[in-house]
């Protein structure tokens, strides 16, 4: 991968605010990257490795793009935003992934993502969307539907091989993990995920570009009422695409533009790296200052006396 000379500036502090008064701090990491793979501006270091999680679902969902699963089950993009989603596991979006099963002849018993507590379902978990789209592929290909979690299961090296194509890496230098549905997560550098970001959004593949026209036409699917991703999405109506992942991370592409964004909160927390995402998103211009302002609202002002704030910059 293309690197720009500098990769390595300050951190960006998140500060928790009690009445103007500083009670906790967050550090944050983050890269932009154009679809080539150079880093544009950086903040910490952008060779920084951690696990992408749930970010990762939109290149999960490349394989059934490129599998011909839509077409083959007559599946639409609604299909797609779910396969693509975290999502909360309302009736709507558990009834959408019971469709994608339905079509495709596989009963839900099939899923292996867990069954939380307070839900009836496997269909209920925020990545069965991801775990339907795998299946799918199973049946269409006739592997085995029991081990499709599994690190060398055919589903599985298919989706990192995709991944590996677009960062033109050997798909064994891969280093991976179970995230906590059970499916495969890798560990990534900062410039590697904004990357997939960049490559995402730039128009330059008509699969990748289905995958966000999917999660831009549906965010209500991705996330949900009042998610992070949901809301951005809506409020840019097409020119931005976001998916988070667990422990901090947050990814953002800007549509048509071949430029993505990869966030890292040192801690993991959630409420700082959506301070992170508008901070970042309002310096580099990708959204306007009243939606800005609406996200702050929303995502900064924690109550009538807290409120988050960033300080710091991305450095060129």
């Amino acid at each position: 991968m293309t690197r720009g000379k500098r990769t390595q500036t300050a951190q960006l502090e998140i500060r928790l605010l009690r009445e103007g008064i500083v009670e906790s701090t967050h550090q944050a990491q983050a890269a932009i990257c154009d679809h080539r793979g150079r880093v544009l501006s950086v903040a910490g270091d952008a060779d920084t490795a951690t696990f992408i999680r749930s970010a990762l679902k939109p290149f999960q969902a490349l394989a059934v793009i490129t599998t011909g699963i839509l077409e083959r089950y007559d599946l639409t993009d609604l299909d797609l935003a779910i396969i693509c989603s975290s999502h909360q596991g309302t009736t709507q979006q558990a009834r959408q992934v019971f469709n994608i099963l339905w079509r495709c002849d596989i009963d839900p018993s099939k899923l292996q993502c867990p069954t939380k507590a307070e839900n009836n379902s496997p269909l209920q978990h925020n990545c069965s969307g991801k775990h339907a789209g795998m299946l799918a592929i199973c049946q269409q290909r006739n592997w085995p539907m029991e081990s499709y979690l599994e690190m060398n299961h055919p589903v599985q090296q298919l989706i990192i091989s995709k991944i590996a194509e677009l960062l033109a890496m050997p798909a064994a230098e891969f280093i991976g993990a179970r995230d906590d549905c059970g499916a495969p997560t890798y560990l990534l550098q900062l410039s590697q995920m904004a990357t997939l970001y960049a490559k995402l959004s730039s128009g330059n593949s008509l699969e990748l570009e289905r995958i966000v026209r999917a999660m831009t036409y549906h965010p209500e699917m991705i996330g949900g009422e009042g998610h992070f991703d949901t809301e951005l999405m809506r409020l840019t109506a097409g020119e931005i695409v976001s998916k988070s992942g667990a422990e901090g991370v947050q990814c953002i592409g800007r549509v048509g533009e071949g430029m993505g964004l990869a966030i890292k909160i040192m801690d993991g927390a959630k409420r700082a790296k959506y301070a992170v995402a508008i901070h970042l998103l309002t310096q580099m211009g990708w959204i306007t200052p009243s939606i800005a302002e609406t996200l702050a609202e929303n995502y900064m002002s924690l109550s009538n006396v807290k409120r988050l704030e960033v300080v710091g910059e991305m450095s060129i």
